[in-house]
């Protein structure tokens, strides 16, 4: 299913990418590129980032949760790019979770969709997906989570499955209300199991 899932975070380098995966956390896809797409305009390199006042920064990111944190890590992150990694997003796991506000997730992103290495990033859509069809247990961490499917998934197809994860989750297998009925996984789902009505 979705053969041509993709990463749906609007960017068009890799420092556009960072920031907006480092504003994709809780919350969506859409409202994310609703707000990057005047926020982009507006800071076009690294140093508008470094040159604008925190709470001119705040304002600019207000219609989306945990504002006043995003631009505080991403001030700070810009400034730890430009100081220690000339002013460039590294490709190392270790260097981008170094970063404030990047986690495995983000950097894992990051890494799969610029850089191309394959990563399986964990957000809710791919854990939840994975519990239900018993790629993972209910009580997964999200690391646990990861490690599970890279046991289970090629390597060369990681990114790829991530995406198609990410798709099926989001469209399909939703927290609430799943297409049970019309889902050719019902085999090896434990969902409509335990929530009958969902069928």
């Amino acid at each position: 299913m979705y053969p041509a899932a993709h990463c749906e975070l609007n960017h068009t380098n890799s420092l556009e990418l960072l920031i907006a995966v480092m504003l994709s956390a809780q919350s969506t896809d859409a409202s994310v590129n609703r707000l990057t797409t005047g926020l982009f305009t507006k800071y076009r390199t690294l140093q508008d980032y470094l040159d604008v006042p925190l709470d001119v920064l705040e304002q600019d990111l207000r219609a989306i949760g945990l504002y006043k944190n995003k631009a505080a890590n991403i001030k700070k992150t810009c400034q730890m790019l430009k100081t220690l990694y000339g002013g460039e997003v590294p490709a190392s796991q270790d260097a981008l979770e170094s970063l404030p506000g990047v986690g495995r997730k983000t950097a894992n992103v990051v890494l799969s969709v610029w850089f191309d290495v394959p990563r399986i990033a964990v957000d809710t859509h791919v854990e939840r997906v994975s519990k239900r069809l018993k790629l993972a247990t209910w009580k997964d961490a999200p690391r646990q989570v990861e490690d599970k499917l890279m046991r289970k998934i090629p390597k060369n197809k990681w990114s790829k499955t991530h995406h198609q994860m990410i798709f099926f989750g989001r469209y399909h297998c939703t927290a609430r209300r799943p297409k049970c009925e019309e889902c050719p996984l019902q085999g090896p789902c434990r969902y409509p199991n335990i929530h009958p009505r969902s069928r």
